[in-house]
C-alpha cells in the first residue's frame, strides 16, 4: 500500500496521542460490520474528560461523529474531536458529518488520516476550517492506514486488498499428493480463520478446491464473538471458474449470502444451471485460458469488495503472487511433514536463480492451538 502522508506541522501532546489511540481502538469495533465503508472511530473531548464516544458500525447507519456528537450532547460546544478519518462532506446514505461538527460548535478537530475517497479527498477538512474549526491531521496516521487496508486500496489503487491465507505442514506441503488435505491445522487455528473470513468483504477460491472439498466458505461464529453487531454479515463467495465446471449442487450454492462465479467460458446451459442454483456468473477477461488476475480484482472493486481472503490451492494463489496482486500473506504451519510428494504452497514457474526470489517482510508470528500463524506482505521497494 502506498505510504502514509507526512504528519501536519502540528504538535501533537502526550494527551492527543492517548485519545486518537482510543478512537483507534473505537474503530476496530466495526472491523465485522461496515463494509463496504470504511472502519471508523470518534472521541469528542473537554478538559480531558471524555465526553462521547462512537464508531461506525454498519452501512447505511450513522458514522462515528454523529454516535459521539449523541453521547456528548449540548457540552460538545467548544470541545475537541479526535476522528480516525476525516469527517465526510458528502450525502450519501447519511447526511455529512463534517456539517454536524460544525452545527455542534465543536473548536478543535484532529483527524488521523485524509479519506482517500475522491467524493471527500480534504473536502471534510476544508469544510470545517472554513467554518472557523481548528483542524490537524497525520496524529497515528499509519495506524489509522492499517484499520482499512481494503477501501484505501480501493480508492487509491482500484482493486480491494488481497489477503491469501494457507494451511501448511512443516515442510511446506499444502495437500498429499491424492489431493487428500483434511485437516492440516488444528482446531484453533481453523478457528482463527473463521475471524479472517468474518472481516473480509469476500472468500475466494478456485473450482478445483469446490470440486474436490466442497467448502461452505462461510461465517461459522456468533456475533457474539465479533463485537454482538446484529445481524452478522456473510462475505460473498467468490469462485473462479475458467470452464463452468461448478457443480449446481455444490454446498456454497445452497448457503444463505451470495455467491458469483467468475468466467471466461460463454457455456450458456452452464451458465443457466448455475443461475438457476442461485449464483452470479460473471464473464471476465482470459489470460492463459484462466480469468485474469487483474480483471478479477477489477470487477471485485466495482462490487465494493473491500478485502478479499483467497483460500486456494498452489496454482491459484501462484497466478496471484506471480501477478503481484497478493498484499497478505496469513500461512497457518503445522508441526508435522507430510514428503516430498505432496503438493507444494505456490506454483510458481520460472523462478530458477536467487535473484528471482518473491521477497516477504514479516509482519507478525503467533501460536494459535498447536499451529504457527505467519503473517507477511510482499517487500516493496
Amino acid at each position: 500500500m502506498p505510504e502514509a502522508s507526512p504528519v501536519d506541522t502540528a504538535v501533537f501532546d502526550a494527551a492527543d496521542h492517548a485519545f486518537m489511540a482510543e478512537a483507534v481502538q473505537l474503530a476496530c469495533r466495526g472491523i465485522y460490520s461496515t463494509h463496504p465503508n470504511p472502519n471508523v472511530g470518534c472521541l469528542i473531548v473537554a478538559g480531558g474528560e471524555v465526553l462521547g464516544r462512537g464508531w461506525h458500525r454498519r452501512a447505511g447507519e450513522p458514522h462515528a461523529e454523529v454516535y459521539a456528537l449523541q453521547e456528548a450532547g449540548e457540552r460538545a460546544r467548544g470541545a475537541t474531536v479526535y476522528v480516525t478519518l476525516e469527517p465526510c462532506s458528502h450525502s450519501g446514505r447519511t447526511p455529512p458529518c463534517a456539517d454536524a461538527l460544525v452545527e455542534a460548535g465543536v473548536a478543535r478537530v484532529v483527524v488521523a488520516m485524509q479519506d482517500p475517497n475522491p467524493q471527500v479527498a480534504g473536502q471534510g477538512i476544508e469544510r470545517l476550517r472554513k467554518a472557523g474549526i481548528s483542524v490537524e491531521s497525520g496524529l497515528l496516521e499509519a495506524q489509522a492506514r492499517e484499520l482499512n487496508p481494503g477501501f484505501i486500496s480501493r480508492m487509491e489503487r482500484g482493486r480491494p486488498w488481497l489477503r491469501v491465507k494457507l494451511a501448511a505442514s512443516l515442510d511446506g506441503r499444502t495437500a498429499m499428493a491424492s489431493g487428500e488435505s483434511r485437516w492440516i491445522s488444528g482446531p484453533e487455528a481453523r478457528q482463527d480463520v473463521q475471524r479472517w473470513r468474518a472481516r473480509s468483504s469476500a472468500v475466494m477460491t478456485g473450482t478445483g478446491t469446490v470440486i474436490s472439498d466442497d467448502p461452505s466458505l462461510n461465517v461459522r461464529l456468533e456475533a457474539s464473538q465479533l463485537y454482538g453487531v446484529e445481524p452478522l454479515r456473510q462475505p460473498w463467495r467468490v469462485v473462479l471458474d475458467s470452464q463452468l465446471r461448478l457443480s449446481p449442487g455444490a454446498r456454497l450454492l445452497s448457503l444463505p449470502g451470495e455467491t458469483l462465479v467468475m468466467t471466461v467460458s460463454e457455456n450458456t446451459a452452464a451458465r443457466s444451471a448455475l443461475e438457476k442454483a442461485g449464483a452470479t456468473v460473471c464473464l471476465v477477461e482470459a489470460h492463459n485460458g484462466q480469468p485474469s488476475p487483474q480483471a478479477v480484482l477489477a470487477e471485485l472493486a466495482a462490487c465494493e469488495m473491500n478485502e478479499v481472503l483467497l483460500e486456494c490451492g498452489p496454482t491459484l494463489a501462484g497466478a496471484f503472487m506471480a501477478a503481484g496482486l497478493v498484499d497478505e500473506l496469513v500461512l497457518y504451519l503445522a508441526p508435522h511433514l507430510m514428503g516430498d510428494g505432496a503438493r507444494g504452497l505456490f506454483h510458481l514457474p520460472g523462478l530458477e536463480k536467487m535473484q528471482d526470489r518473491i521477497a516477504l517482510q514479516w509482519q507478525d508470528m503467533r501460536k494459535v492451538g498447536d499451529t504457527l500463524r505467519l503473517t507477511l506482505r510482499p517487500a516493496r521497494d
